[in-house]
């Protein structure tokens, strides 16, 4: 974890072969929101992007650098003081040349907050 104590996995769920659903808690008294920003904490685009590839990591058992990023979406801010629970929907495929690509849909309630797609190398 690149950021200690950032957030904590409540739930995992495997759906089916490719398709994961995990519930994270943010931890909103994080350092990380004292600066992203004082008063109205934000999460920052760079940390779900994070969170999403050490989940991914994770699941895939595999140390991953990132390839591309693709439709990035950002629908919705997310309050760690008001929604610091998210599910996290995962869709994950190895590729027959050990890329993996991920489909991503984050929620906080019933909001999507993001969408990404993106491929890492394995490393």
């Amino acid at each position: 974890m690149v950021l200690k104590d950032f957030y904590k996995i409540l739930s995992e769920e495997k759906i089916n072969d490719s398709k994961y659903i995990v519930t994270i808690l943010v931890n909103e008294k994080h350092e990380v929101f004292k600066g992203h920003f004082p008063g109205n904490p934000i999460m920052p685009g760079v940390c779900m992007i994070q969170i999403i590839k050490e989940l991914t990591e994770a699941i895939t058992k595999s140390t991953l650098i990132i390839q591309t990023l693709a439709n990035v979406k950002f629908m919705a801010l997310i309050n760690p003081e008001a929604t610091p629970e998210l599910r996290l929907e995962l869709d994950i495929v190895t590729t027959e040349d050990d890329l993996v690509k991920v489909k991503n849909t984050t929620y906080f309630n019933d909001t999507v907050s993001l969408k990404l797609s993106n491929v890492y190398k394995k490393i």
